[in-house]
């Protein structure tokens, strides 16, 4: 049991740190950028949204190799044991869409439901960075 604590709070520090790392490195380039102010503020959509994707992978990857081992548990239903499938399976999970068409078992379901509550936070996170970047920089242009 404690392996499975390990590698759940692993994925999950590396998601919270990629994510802080996106975050704070676009807030130390804000200010440099010689553009538009509303064009910051996209740019910094599309970067939460790479570091969201990047986060995503992590746990697909995470869901890939754990659907391997018998350890772990698997992923049932509509899940052809690709690589591909672990990554729509694993944004169903981060997003809290969960469709329903693949189901964890065993171990896994612990990683699974820690997702969704890191994707919440993360995603969360990411719509109260941008909200402030907007006040910050909106009405400059």
């Amino acid at each position: 049991m404690l392996k499975i604590y390990l590698l759940n709070g692993a994925v999950i520090a590396i998601a919270v740190v990629i994510h802080y790392e996106f975050l704070y490195q676009f807030t130390m380039i804000m200010p440099r950028l010689r553009i538009r102010h509303r064009f910051r503020i996209l740019l910094g959509v599309f970067a939460s949204l790479t570091a969201h994707a990047i986060e995503v992978w992590l746990f697909a990857l995470a869901y890939y190799f754990m659907d391997k081992s018998e350890l772990w548990g698997e992923l049932l239903g509509d899940y052809d044991g690709s690589l591909h499938s672990s990554v729509y399976f694993s944004f169903t999970a981060f997003t809290t869409l969960g469709l329903g068409d693949i189901t964890p078992s065993g171990n896994l379901r612990f990683l699974v439901g820690l997702e969704s509550l890191t994707g919440f936070v993360l995603i969360t996170w990411t719509a109260s960075f941008l909200y402030l970047e907007m006040t910050r920089y909106w009405d400059r242009d």
